[in-house]
């Protein structure tokens, strides 16, 4: 959710019954101003909450002028102070794929894991346990990543992509219609394509490149991994992703009104397949 309407953002997403008191929502507003000034970001977006029993992670991420350039992200247990993350790779994901369970809420906290690799010494191998520690903030960058690849949304239409390359917001962007806001194929993933880049010629015919250059959430697998819902009198529509709970996004109809946040624990739902 954009940070500039952070108030209004707030409140269309507080359906999926969370909130944050009047202390933390003032904090908000006044510190992430300054990461927008401090950083020069071209927008930010307060990206939501990764929940722990000692403190929770306030996440916020800054965009460029191309919206679909890397992005940085910053977390604050306090939402006054902000700390800027190193940007996500695969040997993180490897690394953080054996930690289970709750994230603590201290960055400094490290996971023990323990695992047996084998070792030749000329003679003979064996195998020796080799104990392996994993920082949390390590574990925070890779989850973020994860989610953001998964389950992040923009409605068709808000982006445009120039014949130069950049994306940018599409000013002629008034809001999905009544009639479009129940169909998966409206919402596309807030991310670098990737299943685009696979589709032959025949399929990408009927699609406008200008707007149709990200993956639909049509296409997701697991199938029925998203729950469109009409809420307040069919005035705001809400989906939820199965697969990250906690995931909402919300977007008022034939407005510019729309974005996600995320409020969980960071564990992915991975017997999702098995429940539907």
């Amino acid at each position: 959710m954009d940070a500039d309407n952070l108030l209004l953002s707030l409140e269309l997403a507080s359906g999926s019954g969370w909130g944050l008191s009047s202390f933390r929502r003032a904090s908000l507003l006044a510190s992430l101003l300054l990461v927008k000034r401090d950083y020069r970001f071209d927008r930010v977006l307060f990206w939501g909450r990764i929940l722990g029993p000692v403190a929770d992670y306030y996440i916020a991420q800054g965009l460029s002028k191309d919206l679909l350039a890397p992005r940085k992200t910053l977390y604050s247990l306090n939402c006054t102070d902000w700390s800027l993350l190193p940007p996500a790779t695969e040997e993180m994901h490897t690394q953080t794929a054996v930690v289970s369970g709750l994230f603590m809420g201290d960055p400094s906290h490290e996971y023990e894991h323990a695992e047996l690799q084998k070792v030749d010494d000329g003679e003979k191998v064996f195998d020796e346990e080799v104990v392996m520690h994993i920082k949390e903030e390590t574990r925070l960058v890779s989850v973020i990543d994860q989610i953001d690849k998964a389950v992040s949304i923009i409605p068709r239409g808000t982006l445009c992509k120039t014949p130069f390359g950049p994306t940018h917001v599409n000013r002629t962007f008034e809001g999905l219609s009544l009639f479009e806001i129940k169909k998966l194929s409206s919402y596309f993933h807030f991310w670098e394509p990737t299943d685009l880049k696979n589709k032959t010629l025949l399929e990408k015919a009927d699609l406008d490149p200008s707007l149709d250059f990200l993956d639909s959430l049509e296409y997701d697998i697991p199938k029925g991994s998203w729950s469109i819902q009409m809420e307040r009198g069919n005035t705001l529509v809400v989906l939820r992703s199965l697969l990250w709970p906690g995931l909402t996004f919300y977007h008022v109809p034939c407005t510019k009104n729309y974005g996600y946040v995320y409020v969980g624990t960071g564990k992915k739902n991975l017997d999702l397949p098995f429940m539907l």
